[in-house]
């Protein structure tokens, strides 16, 4: 048997030097204008768009917390309280205690992401995104060995809570920014 033959492309010498191919513009466009160009237009399209929602951001106010911002610190900060209070009563994990250098780090974390929200601070808020991101990719994993009802509820619980404060505190975030491009004080 030979090989199979596969249909063979036009060189530009055959199809024409310049021309453009059939399906590279935008159905919208001009037949004149050229693949480059529709992206130009839709960047300044998105640009447009961007600015408009940018535009639209209130910055925070100096007594104002959003509740997902609440939420999120008061988690932090009873995730810390638990953590230490856990291990000052022995709890066992797996058959051994855990050391207290990483409990105390741990703790330590999670009351510095706490004050750092209640402050409205972003690094604070982009640190505790970052734990509800690893939080949810944990929770999802797990479904994958889950034997029983309650192996799958708890995670699918937690995926639900973790990935709606996650999706909050983007807007919030993107207030925090507003001043600090107003040439107000920056929120670092």
């Amino acid at each position: 048997m030979g090989r199979p033959r596969r249909k063979r492309r036009p060189r530009d010498d055959e199809q024409g030097r310049g021309e453009a191919r059939v399906g590279t513009v935008a159905d919208d466009d001009p037949p004149h204008s050229s693949p480059g160009d529709a992206m130009t237009r839709g960047y300044a399209r998105a640009r447009a768009r961007d600015d408009a929602l940018r535009a639209g951001l209130a910055p925070l106010g100096p007594d104002e917390r959003p509740l997902p911002l609440v939420i999120c610190s008061l988690l932090a900060a009873g995730l810390a309280l638990a953590n230490l209070v856990l291990w000052l009563a022995g709890l066992e994990i797996q058959g051994g205690r855990p050391g207290a250098a990483g409990v105390l780090l741990f703790c330590g974390l999670m009351l510095a992401a706490a004050v750092g929200m209640w402050q409205k601070r972003y690094w604070a808020v982009l640190g505790f995104q970052a734990l509800l991101a690893v939080s949810m990719l944990a929770a999802f994993l797990s479904l994958l060995r889950a034997a029983d009802l309650l192996a799958v509820v708890i995670p699918v619980v937690v995926l639900a809570g973790c990935g709606w404060l996650f999706w909050r505190l983007i807007r919030i975030m993107a207030r925090m920014q507003v001043p600090s491009r107003s040439g107000g004080e920056a929120n670092r």
